[in-house]
């Protein structure tokens, strides 16, 4: 089992001590600091936890941060991290930003390329709009060469369609399992099995039937059962496919540098 997106530096002391109890046995939790302020504390975590691992980044909504890229380019060769991250474009809370979010987004991808690591993609447009998704899906097909994660994959179109064009990793939660979300189950069975990953976003994002929680990284069997159904596939056969997934995607069993 897996979860390839936490934010565990934001979980309460309860509800993280929970976690770290209930994740012993995973291959991966990838904890994505949330904040240039937060990285720290993300890395103490994944050098602490031998299945916990890094990914650091600099979120759109935090981009008027261009500073903080010297500290992701010192930080990008810790043998702990395993993803650039998560980077992207967010219209919903700062479209005034749109323009720093851009040049923070192209900033991270030549330091993922350069340190070998796979870049992880926030997308989210205003309410009532995909602008964001259309944009982004148009800089994927055009993107330097890439591991990309597709976070916390909408089911977008476009987006699809750009992903699979460049061999991108799309990364399922808890939306999967809503009920009114036919187009992302849709996109579920539509792409090929092993570009699947699976996550939380937790503390965001709860499964059914925790919606209206705090959710946990150890729901993502909620989401892996579903995924396992759309698939006709058994529990622990899904289970063994995303395993293996995100152990290529971020190389568990190399460097951060192998190529």
């Amino acid at each position: 089992m897996n979860d390839t997106h936490a934010h565990l530096d934001t979980l309460s002391p309860e509800v993280l001590q929970e976690t770290l109890r209930d994740t012993q046995g995973f291959a991966l939790l990838l904890s994505v600091a949330s904040r240039i302020d937060d990285l720290q504390t993300t890395l103490t975590l994944a050098e602490t936890y031998p299945w916990i691992y890094a990914a650091i980044g600099l979120h759109p909504v935090e981009a008027e941060r261009l500073a903080g890229l010297e500290r992701l380019a010192a930080l990008s060769s810790h043998p702990r991290v395993r993803a650039l991250g998560e980077s992207g474009l967010d219209l919903y809370w700062h479209p005034e930003t749109e323009a720093l979010q851009w040049k923070a987004l192209e900033a991270q991808a030549l330091l993922a390329a350069q340190a070998n690591l796979p870049l992880v993609l926030h997308i989210r447009s205003a309410p009532g709009s995909d602008q964001a998704e259309r944009a982004m899906a148009r800089w994927i097909r055009e993107a330097p060469p890439l591991r990309l994660v597709l976070h916390a994959f909408s089911g977008h179109y476009e987006l699809l369609e750009a992903g699979l064009e460049r061999d991108a990793y799309f990364s399922f939660a808890g939306p999967l399992t809503y009920k009114r979300n036919e187009s992302l189950r849709q996109a579920a069975r539509l792409v090929p099995l092993e570009r699947i990953l699976i996550e939380t976003d937790s503390p965001f994002l709860p499964p059914e039937p925790f919606r209206g929680q705090v959710n946990r990284p150890s729901w993502v069997r909620q989401t892996l059962d579903r995924l396992a159904e759309l698939r006709q596939l058994s529990p622990e056969e899904a289970e063994a496919a995303v395993d293996a997934n995100a152990r290529r995607c971020f190389r568990l069993t190399e460097g951060p540098s192998a190529s």
